[in-house]
């Protein structure tokens, strides 16, 4: 059998060779604990720190700035949870579009009595940063909105929000897990006090994240424990999966030009291919404010489950919006915020391409996708039929 044709690069990423073989002395030879006082203990805290100077240069940071975590969930989990912290406050402003790592927390927040405002967004995905300063009170602890939407690629103005948001003395955090190595990043000349980043969206592996904190922003540990990243976070480091993350910073800012060209250039003729030759497809999200990856569309007529169960059979990997939510007869609550109807939330596949996609893969594509979808058009599921699907 042939290879896979991964188009789901927004989910996860494969892990690259370069950034395996980085990782592998680090789980064979060189096993040290970095808070050991012994040489090879040092030796171990040395390549951690390289590691951290790799990531800080990725986001335009200082290498103090940055904390290593286990994912992008804890990153956003830890930024909010201390901004509650230490201002004693009892507000949050959040996207409707969050990712379920901010969307989940805001949410049991409420339960727990804080007031969370839900930001409203466009028909195109787009938030205004007005909005964003509207909702802001005196006891607002922290505005948290990502910087692109893992489902559309919408990019956010999270510059702009961040600078409203420092004029107003409110703390400010985006979840950009999906911008690294697509979009450049320079902390530096931003406002942002607080950035997560995720491991396995840029070819490093799962399980290794990290947070940007700004200097002199306020900032508590949300695991506490021994005095690990400079005592913003306890537990011994996971040091071969942090090596993989700083090869793979390097790794990604070798390939930014790839990514804005060669890969945009797919994302681009796929699309211009599948919305000529299936009349009644539609974009989801705005068309150019994107990551330059990513591609939303709803096939309308159809189920998003039924296509991906067909695209399987031909070893084609996409994903019907978040994978966080995949096998659920719910229609995405990106697209539901959008005010794209239920049907056609229904009907919405993504497709996330990558550095390691080819013109072949593309052809591939586009030889099974529109005939896929012209079958399935002539012959809809019922209604039990599309749940049996969903629940398989």
């Amino acid at each position: 059998m042939s290879r896979p044709i991964y188009l789901d690069n927004n989910a996860t990423t494969p892990v690259s060779p370069r950034v395996f073989e980085a990782m592998v002395p680090y789980l064979t030879e060189h096993f040290g604990n970095p808070s050991s006082a012994y040489g090879a203990g040092r030796r171990v805290r040395e390549a951690v720190e390289a590691a951290r100077e790799r990531v800080a240069a990725l986001l335009g940071a200082e290498p103090r700035e940055i904390a290593f975590t286990s994912c992008g969930t804890e990153s956003d989990n830890a930024a909010i949870a201390s901004a509650l912290q230490t201002t004693g406050k009892r507000h949050v402003v959040v996207s409707a579009v969050e990712h379920s790592a901010v969307k989940v927390h805001a949410e049991s927040l409420e339960r727990q009595g804080y007031r969370v405002t839900w930001l409203p967004v466009g028909r195109d995905g787009t938030l205004e940063p007005a909005a964003v300063e509207a909702a802001l009170t005196g006891d607002t602890a922290i505005v948290s909105v990502m910087w692109a939407n893992n489902e559309t690629g919408v990019l956010f103005p999270v510059r702009e929000i961040a600078e409203r948001c420092a004029a107003r003395g409110v703390a400010f955090h985006t979840d950009a897990v999906q911008v690294p190595g697509k979009e450049a990043i320079d902390l530096k000349s931003t406002r942002i006090d607080y950035l997560s980043i995720s491991g396995h969206k840029l070819h490093a592996p799962k399980g290794v994240g990290a947070l940007y904190i700004r200097r002199r922003a306020k900032f508590l540990p949300y695991l506490h424990g021994g005095h690990q990243e400079r005592g913003r976070r306890g537990g011994t480091e996971n040091v071969a999966s942090i090596i993989g993350l700083g090869e793979a910073a390097v790794e990604a800012l070798e390939h930014l030009e790839e990514e804005q060209t060669r890969v945009r250039a797919l994302r681009d003729r796929f699309e211009a291919a599948v919305l000529e030759a299936l009349p009644g497809t539609e974009v989801n999200g705005h068309r150019t404010q994107r990551l330059p990856n990513t591609s939303n569309l709803s096939f309308t007529g159809v189920h998003a489950e039924q296509v991906l169960a067909c695209l399987d059979r031909e070893g084609i990997c996409a994903s019907a919006g978040s994978a966080c939510t995949a096998g659920s007869m719910e229609p995405s609550h990106v697209l539901t915020a959008m005010g794209v109807p239920r049907e056609r939330a229904l009907a919405s596949v993504r497709f996330s391409f990558s550095r390691a996609n080819t013109e072949a893969d593309l052809d591939r594509v586009l030889e099974v996708l529109p005939a896929l979808i012209r079958g399935l058009r002539e012959q809809p599921l019922s209604p039990d039929e599309l749940r049996a699907l969903a629940a398989a």
